[in-house]
């Protein structure tokens, strides 16, 4: 049995560690999904293996144990991928592979965005689908001087500063601000 479990968990636990830099690179949530269920595997089966042991050596509870220290790790993959695919599902804001913080992509757009002398104020949306993002981006021109050719300029700029951004959509605005309160009928009198 300890031969089998063994010859289980070290491709597991090799390709875990082979996957998981792969999947930050390409940020891909799946593959790291994957290199997470290797990391289960080999997890599972050093308990299992530990589970025998303990059988072997006399200690009739260790099996038990070592159960439920299997269904614990299930129990809690499963509450961590649950939150994730419903953070995906609600399209809410990007985050890393592994889910840990909001994405860095937004903040970095936006500030190549501030940086055109032609822009006075941003304000950066983003949504993730898989491998890509695509944004919205709401700008207030300092300068409205041929600014469709400028506003072109900058989209193409952007989407070739990072592989990740598929599509951009840039916005003039007036101001970023919340829209202003709507004045109200006056009440009726009675």
């Amino acid at each position: 049995m300890l031969p089998a479990l063994l010859w289980s968990a070290l491709p597991a636990a090799a390709l875990g560690r082979a996957k998981l830099p792969l999947a930050e690179a390409l940020h891909d949530k799946v593959l790291h999904a994957d290199a997470t269920m290797n990391k289960a595997d080999w997890l599972t089966a050093g308990a299992a293996m530990i589970g025998v042991l303990g059988i072997g050596l006399g200690l009739w509870w260790a099996d038990a144990v070592a159960a439920a220290v299997i269904s614990l790790d299930i129990l809690r993959d499963g509450v961590t991928n649950l939150r994730a695919v419903v953070a995906d599902l609600l399209d809410s804001e990007p985050t890393t592979v592994d889910h840990s913080g909001p994405e860095a992509l937004p903040q970095v757009v936006e500030q190549r965005l501030r940086s055109y002398p032609w822009v006075a104020d941003v304000e950066v949306r983003m949504r993730e689908e898989g491998h890509v993002f695509f944004g919205e981006a709401f700008v207030v021109p300092a300068d409205d001087a041929d600014l469709p050719t400028k506003i072109e300029q900058a989209v193409a700029e952007v989407l070739a500063s990072d592989w990740r951004l598929h599509d951009l959509v840039i916005m003039p605005v007036t101001s970023l601000g919340e829209p202003s309160e709507q004045p109200r009928d006056p009440e009726p009198a009675s």
